[in-house]
């Protein structure tokens, strides 16, 4: 089966689709002026467009990694969390407190993703 990508760039592709699987890059905020609260919402915002763009979206979650840069943090980004994630389909989840590349960023998420049927 083919590995379909969307927004193939030199270093890597936002979105990899194989054989009904949806494989997510990394989501971090462009505004990073913003709290944890506020960059946790843009991030879930970009999953959300990304997962639609590809025939799925977040009752749709097979697996969630949240790397977040200080774990002071967890109770906001959860809080964010708590009111997006589709209750009743709620993804395995691990969150690892991490130095992340740009240090402006206060959180990454990674998705792995079914499409609908």
């Amino acid at each position: 089966m083919a590995v379909i990508r969307h927004h193939v760039g030199k270093r890597l592709s936002e979105t990899a689709v194989h054989n009904g699987t949806v494989y997510l890059a990394g989501q971090i905020a462009e505004d990073t002026d913003q709290d944890i609260a506020g960059q946790m919402r843009e991030v879930l915002g970009h999953i959300d467009r990304l997962l639609g763009e590809v025939n799925s979206d977040k009752a749709h979650l097979l697996s969630v990694q949240i790397y977040i840069a200080d774990m002071v943090d967890f109770a906001g980004m959860n809080a964010v969390w708590d009111e997006w994630v589709a209750q009743g389909n709620t993804p395995p989840r691990a969150t690892v407190e991490a130095k992340l590349a740009n240090p402006k960023c206060l959180v990454e998420v990674v998705v792995v993703a079914a499409q609908r049927s």
